[in-house]
């Protein structure tokens, strides 16, 4: 064994007699029966030492630039970790207020707890969305690089940004969709304690109208009337009751609209996915038109004319036949309107104003200005004569869906009232 490996020989460049070329030779064993002659391997031309250190430097360059992609991922999963422990601040403070907890005031003496967020969520949301574009960018420029230097882009590292940057999305489309939630609620939440704040208010002030006129309660419950003196988006009556599904309706109702450009929106019902189920509304010079499922028909009404009328429209789904009436006379009938479809329940029932929304996203340029009464509504179309004798005062008949009951209308906004109504004979002078 030892001879062999004695056997075993390193020959060089000038170990072989090689002359001194400038070249570099390399030395490598081989056994003594091998070839005595001297094989000798070039190594590279190492004048292309400035192409490696460029190499090298562009390498140290992608090296540094994924080591500050990862401390701004760092850095952006601590905003978000920052903004949901603010939402859910934000969120516990708005639970508190929900439930009326005494230590959910948010008078001035109350510290802000939401430091630096923007007071608009879609600011946030803006704010995330551009940076998770900026991380993308900066990922694609790192591999843009890499192409161009001719050094490849780990795999592992760029996957594992990608997995990132897709944890990242998700918890930002998670974020969207609370602020999204959480100012949904806010809103709904201000508006219902606002409309609530009004209602009170309202009859407040209406009590205390009545008990300075030395009058308590109406001659009868259903003598009185809904007056909205001015063409705004926050006057307006509610109906407390809902619709039932209906395959046929008639609704009648006593009106004195001021003299103006269209009498606006004297009725509207809206249900969830269509505001428009039952609307009546006239506007700018149009004839006063009947919706139904966002389905018109024009009616041959005119009330412009600032005096009190009695109307009734009635309506059923077999062939959406429609009938229209001006006191007690029948001006207009028609078919093909909304045929087919039953009146959906569980709407909200608004006097005064054109629901965009349902309850709500109310138009000035839409709304009623005068005066409202025994507004009834039956699941049934009434006959020519019960229509007539409601009309010339000979009866009054209330409706088996919607009663004009004192109870049954709430008010909204300042300058809107609910006050005793003439008596039939003296409305009927007025025509």
């Amino acid at each position: 064994m030892f001879l062999l490996l004695c056997g075993v020989l390193c020959f060089c460049a000038l170990g072989c007699g090689q002359p001194d070329d400038g070249k570099r030779y390399i030395c490598r064993a081989i056994p003594i029966s091998g070839d005595a002659s001297c094989p000798v391997t070039l190594l590279p031309d190492l004048n292309t030492g400035g192409q490696e250190e460029e190499l090298r430097n562009t390498v140290m360059q992608l090296r540094e630039t994924i080591v500050q992609q990862k401390d701004t991922i760092s850095k952006q999963q601590s905003t978000i970790n920052e903004l949901t422990t603010k939402l859910s601040l934000c969120a516990s403070a708005t639970n508190d207020r929900k439930y009326g907890n005494k230590g959910a005031s948010w008078g001035k003496d109350k510290q802000n707890t939401m430091g630096d967020v923007p007071t608009d969520p879609n600011d946030s949301i803006d704010s995330l969305g551009k940076t998770m574009q900026g991380l993308k960018e900066r990922l694609e420029n790192l591999e843009v690089r890499a192409n161009i230097s001719g050094a490849s882009f780990p795999s592992e590292l760029r996957d594992l940004l990608q997995r990132r940057l897709g944890e990242l999305e998700k918890q930002l489309l998670k974020k969207v969709s609370n602020l999204e939630e959480e100012k949904s609620l806010l809103s709904n939440a201000t508006a219902a304690y606002r409309l609530k704040t009004e209602s009170t208010l309202n009859a407040l002030v209406e009590r205390i109208n009545e008990l300075e006129k030395g009058g308590g309660d109406f001659k009868s419950p259903e003598q009185f009337k809904l007056s909205l003196p001015q063409r705004t988006n926050y006057l307006f009556g509610r109906i407390t009751k809902s619709l039932p599904e209906m395959y046929a309706f008639t609704l009648c109702m006593w009106i004195k609209a001021s003299a103006g450009p269209g009498i606006g929106t004297p009725f509207s019902y809206g249900v969830p996915g269509q505001a428009n189920e039952i609307v009546l509304i006239e506007w700018g010079n149009n004839p006063i038109e009947l919706l139904i499922n966002d389905k018109v028909a024009q009616l041959p009404l005119e009330v412009r004319d600032g005096k009190w009328h009695h109307i009734c429209i009635s309506w059923t789904t077999r062939d959406g036949q429609w009938d229209a009436y001006q006191d007690g006379v029948k001006l207009g009938t028609g078919d093909n309107l909304a045929a087919w479809h039953p009146i959906k329940p569980g709407g909200v029932i608004i006097l005064g104003q054109e629901q965009d929304v349902v309850g709500g996203r109310f138009d000035a340029g839409q709304a009623f200005v005068g005066e409202l009464s025994q507004v009834n509504i039956w699941d049934r179309v009434l006959k020519q004569m019960e229509i007539q004798s409601m009309a010339n005062c000979s009866t009054y008949l209330p409706g088996n869906v919607i009663s004009w009951l004192p109870s049954n209308v709430e008010v909204f906004g300042r300058g809107a009232f609910k006050r005793p109504l003439e008596l039939c004979q003296e409305r009927l002078n007025n025509f």
